[in-house]
C-alpha cells in the first residue's frame, strides 16, 4: 500500500537571469537544479520536520506538496492525488501557514475572516461552529474573535492563522517557520498545540524550520536537504547522534565576575552577566565541565544548546565532500 506522501526521484529547476556583464545588453541565463533526485514517503499521522539551509529546495518541495509548482521530472501523490493535476481536490484536504504571510484580512474582525473561509471550504455550520470552538479553545482565541488582525500581536497572529488553516479539517498542514519571531512563550503555546492537533486529530505534519528548539521539541523524525538533495531520513536523535558534535553552554552566577577554570579547547566569552561557553563533549566531557562551572561560583541559571542547522548541515557537506 502506498504512503500517504509519497516522492520518488523528485526534480526542479528554475532558470534565472543573472546581472548583465559589463559591455554587454543581454542578461545571460543560469539553470539552477532546486530538487535533485529527492524521495521519501510519510505516513498519515507523523510529524516529519524539513531543514537545511536557506537556498537547499525545502521551500520548492512544499510548493510542489502544495499543488502550486509542477515539477520536471518525478512521481508524488499525496493521499492518492497528483497535487498539482487535482488541484481543487487538494486543496480542500491540505493546510498551509507561513510565518511571513497571512490568509485573513487585516482590517476586520478575525471570526469575519473564518467566517468566509468557511465558505470558500464550504463546512457545514454544525462542523464549522464546531470546530471554531474547539480551536479556539486550544489556541485561546476565544476572547479575540472580534479583534482585527492588525491589532494581533504576533503571536496571536500566528494562533489566528494555524486556527484558519484547520477549520476544514485538513488531513495535511505545511508549516513554514511558524515560531519565526515568536517569544519564548509564545513558541511553548504553539509547540503545544501542534503536538496536540498531531495526537488528537491524527493530522499529519511537514514542518519547515530553522529553529533547532522547534525540530527537537516536535519532531521524531527529520529529513535534511542541501544543495536540492536528501542528505538525511531518520531519527532525530541518531542525527543529533552522528552531528551535532558541539554543545553551547550559558552560565549565569549569583557572584559578579565569576569566571571557570577551563582549557585553551573550550572558549569562554563574556556578555554582560552571562558567559558563553562551546565545548565538542568529544573533547571535554560534560560532566568535568559541569563540576568545574559549579566550583567558580554559585550557579544562577544555565542552559546548554545544541548546534543550529546550519552547523549540521555544514557539517554533512564536509562529510559528503559536497
Amino acid at each position: 500500500m502506498m504512503s500517504y506522501i509519497h516522492v520518488r526521484n523528485l526534480e526542479k529547476q528554475f532558470t534565472v537571469r543573472q546581472k548583465r556583464a559589463k559591455g554587454t545588453m543581454l542578461r545571460e541565463k543560469k539553470i539552477v537544479q532546486a530538487l535533485r533526485e529527492v524521495s521519501f514517503d510519510v505516513e498519515q499521522g507523523e510529524l516529519l520536520g524539513y531543514i537545511g539551509p536557506n537556498g537547499a529546495g525545502k521551500s520548492t518541495t512544499v510548493k510542489i506538496l502544495s499543488g502550486i509548482l509542477t515539477p520536471d521530472g518525478g512521481e508524488v501523490t499525496v493521499g492518492g492525488r497528483v497535487p498539482w493535476k487535482e488541484r481543487k481536490a487538494h486543496v480542500r484536504r491540505i493546510g498551509v501557514v507561513f510565518g511571513q504571510r497571512t490568509q485573513l484580512w487585516w482590517d476586520v474582525p478575525i471570526q469575519d475572516s473564518y467566517d468566509l473561509l468557511r465558505d470558500v471550504y464550504r463546512i457545514g455550520e454544525t462542523d464549522y461552529r464546531t470546530r471554531l470552538k474547539e480551536l479556539a479553545e486550544a489556541l485561546q482565541l476565544e476572547t479575540l474573535l472580534r479583534t482585527p488582525l492588525r491589532q494581533l500581536s504576533l503571536g496571536q497572529r500566528m494562533r489566528a492563522e494555524l486556527c484558519g488553516s484547520l477549520l476544514h479539517r485538513p488531513e495535511l498542514l505545511f508549516l513554514d517557520e511558524p515560531t519565526i519571531g515568536l517569544d519564548a512563550v509564545s513558541k511553548l503555546a504553539l509547540r503545544d498545540f501542534l503536538q496536540w492537533e498531531n495526537r488528537e486529530q491524527g493530522t499529519t505534519i511537514l514542518l519547515t524550520t530553522h529553529d533547532m528548539e522547534d525540530i527537537v521539541a516536535l519532531c521524531p523524525r527529520v529529513m535534511v536537504l542541501g544543495h536540492g538533495r536528501k542528505l538525511f531520513d531518520g531519527a532525530l536523535q541518531d542525527l543529533l547522534g552522528r552531528y551535532d558534535t558541539l554543545r553551547t553552554v550559558e552560565v549565569r552566577y549569583e557572584e559578579t565576575g565569576a569566571l571557570p577554570d577551563l582549557p585553551s579547547v573550550v572558549p569562554v566569552q563574556r556578555e554582560g552577566e552571562t558567559l558563553h561557553i562551546s565545548y565538542a563533549p568529544a573533547e571535554f566531557a560534560t560532566a568535568e565541565l559541569i563540576a568545574r562551572l559549579q566550583q567558580a561560583g554559585t550557579i544562577r541559571e544555565l542552559t546548554v544548546q545544541p548546534q543550529n542547522i546550519d552547523r549540521l548541515v555544514a557539517a554533512m557537506y564536509r562529510e559528503m565532500d559536497l
